[in-house]
């Protein structure tokens, strides 16, 4: 990904946040004639020694998972992203837009048995916080059925890239314009990109 120096972001503990933040990313491969992308939901585990592995799995009827193979594959993490008029500044420009991305990249290896099972009660746990759902409480012939029709993976983290473009270039000025005008749009995104702007600056 092509990041300008000043829209960086090396701070690991903030780039993992982020990604748990938004586990639902694009998986991308290339089956030997064409990319492949597949959006999923996935579970970021941090090793002692700083190591980031990320979980996730599809359904076994998409034939993407029979790519992955000894290649590199890319997990792309979008974050909030918004129109940034020109209007905002205090002198002549022209409109861009502001956005947090995570792209992570890594070798995959397909998870079996104890190991899938345990990623998708995780999951469950996850999300059914509460509610007395749970996989273990589903008969084990319906979970042992469903199961066979998923692909689990695990992949280990081997570069990561984070770009937070979010008006690093601008004056207080016109910076402290743009999160004015963000915040009175009212809308999800903007309000996220304001509020991470606010936190910069």
């Amino acid at each position: 990904m092509h990041i300008p120096k000043l829209y960086r972001e090396e701070d690991r503990a903030k780039i993992t946040e982020f990604i748990k933040r938004h586990g639902f990313p694009v998986l991308v491969s290339h089956d030997g004639e064409k990319l492949l992308a597949t959006h999923l939901p996935v579970e970021v585990h941090e090793g002692a020694d700083g190591s980031l592995t990320i979980l996730g799995h599809m359904s076994r009827a998409n034939p993407q998972w029979k790519s992955f193979g000894e290649q590199e594959v890319l997990l792309i993490f979008q974050g909030a992203h918004t129109y940034i008029s020109p209007r905002w500044y205090n002198h002549v420009n022209v409109p861009t837009w502001n956005y947090m991305n995570v792209h992570a990249y890594g070798k995959v290896r397909m998870l079996e048995g104890k190991e899938l099972h345990d990623l998708l009660s995780q999951l469950v746990k996850k999300h059914e916080v509460d509610t007395g759902y749970s996989m273990e409480g589903l008969p084990t012939d319906m979970v042992e059925k469903e199961i066979r029709g998923v692909a689990g993976f695990s992949l280990l983290v081997t570069r990561i890239e984070a770009a937070y473009k979010l008006s690093q270039n601008r004056d207080d000025e016109s910076y402290a314009n743009i999160v004015n005008e963000l915040e009175k749009r009212g809308d999800d995104d903007s309000a996220k990109v304001a509020h991470e702007m606010k936190s910069r600056r």
